[in-house]
């Protein structure tokens, strides 16, 4: 399901999921990141047509929530574009008694958009330009860190009107991560995270909060992802990545990214900001469920681990439609025999 209103339609799909089919007699809860919530709507949808005795609920509040949630068991599992941290970890096992374990779902990509009056092209970004424009120090459009790497296109003299995501986010966590791997000082004054303290800037709720945004505000620049700037009709740019090359952002140069997920770790906590490789789009990531390693209700443990399996295969399927790369062959074979680490309480 691709929606004119992202965060809107696909939370109401997802409702459908939630208000229908009372009587099912296995139900399971979740909440998180809004990156992926399209394809986790059509996964549930479809799920649950194969399995019509299942309901999953699923919750698009963002990344924070999803870890909050889930450290705190309201929720049967979480999804967060962010890597649970040491810290959130060992506060998931002090509470519990066991661990949360993270698992990838599909890949994608944060894309720079923007509303230029006048400019349609697509605008090319070197890294020293973007950490400039976030840190507040490129304020004007036709500055030469960025006029002189899109050389033909009139920028303006206008103020740039920076937008990020006001509340904890992965999307931030991908965004800042890359921003910390290319600007040192980006790494030192600011730093990656779900949620950061922003040199400037505007802050809007939810991806849909800030598609809205940029099309609202003249000259202004922000982050979502490459699903919600398709589905919004957004411009956005390419960036340089770590060969030198501008790169648009597209399932191609998204699996190219995807190509370092070769050295995985077994946790699958990796990043793949600024990955090495000609055509790799720099700003890519995985998306994970986060799955407690050790669940009571037996109906509730065989669903979620014959789910699991299932998105790793068939519903890998289903992810280009949406815009989202296809995990890797290697990391599928790494999950399947991952989850036999989730068992019962």
């Amino acid at each position: 399901m691709v929606c004119k209103n992202l965060l809107g339609s696909c939370a109401a799909a997802v409702l459908f999921v939630t208000g229908t089919f009372a009587s099912a007699q296995t139900l399971i809860n979740g909440a998180g990141a809004t990156f992926p919530a399209p394809i986790y709507s059509k996964w549930f949808s479809d799920y649950h047509k194969a399995h019509p005795d299942v309901q999953i609920n699923y919750q698009p509040l963002g990344s924070g929530a999803g870890i909050t949630q889930v450290t705190e068991g309201t929720v049967d599992f979480g999804a967060s574009d962010a890597l649970m941290n040491d810290e959130q970890l060992k506060k998931f096992q002090d509470k519990h008694g066991f661990a949360v374990l993270h698992f990838p779902t599909v890949l994608g990509a944060t894309v720079i958009t923007y509303n230029i009056p006048g400019v349609k092209a697509s605008l090319n970004f070197t890294p020293e330009a973007l950490a400039g424009i976030f840190l507040g120090k490129i304020t004007k459009w036709n500055d030469p860190a960025i006029a002189g790497a899109n050389s033909g296109v009139k920028l303006p003299a206008e103020d740039i009107v920076v937008v990020h995501r006001a509340e904890a986010s992965g999307t931030t966590y991908c965004w800042t991560d890359y921003l910390s791997s290319v600007s040192p000082e980006w790494k030192s004054k600011v730093g990656k995270g779900a949620s950061v303290n922003w040199p400037t800037g505007l802050g809007a709720k939810g991806s849909d909060g800030v598609s809205g945004q940029i099309q609202q505000t003249k000259y202004s620049i922000a982050y979502v992802e490459l699903t919600y700037a398709l589905t919004n009709h957004l411009g956005y740019g390419n960036v340089k990545n770590s060969s030198g090359n501008f790169v648009k952002p597209s399932l191609s140069s998204i699996t190219a990214a995807a190509a370092s997920s070769k050295d995985m770790p077994p946790d699958f906590r990796v990043s793949i900001v600024n990955a090495p490789g000609k055509d790799a789009y720099p700003i890519a990531t995985f998306t994970w469920l986060l799955i407690p390693s050790q669940i009571s209700d037996p109906a509730k443990l065989k669903t979620i681990k014959d789910f699991l399996n299932w998105y790793v295969d068939a519903g890998q399927n289903e992810v280009e439609a949406l815009s989202y790369a296809k995990l890797p062959k290697n990391v599928v074979e790494m999950e399947k025999k991952a989850f036999a680490k989730v068992g019962a309480k």
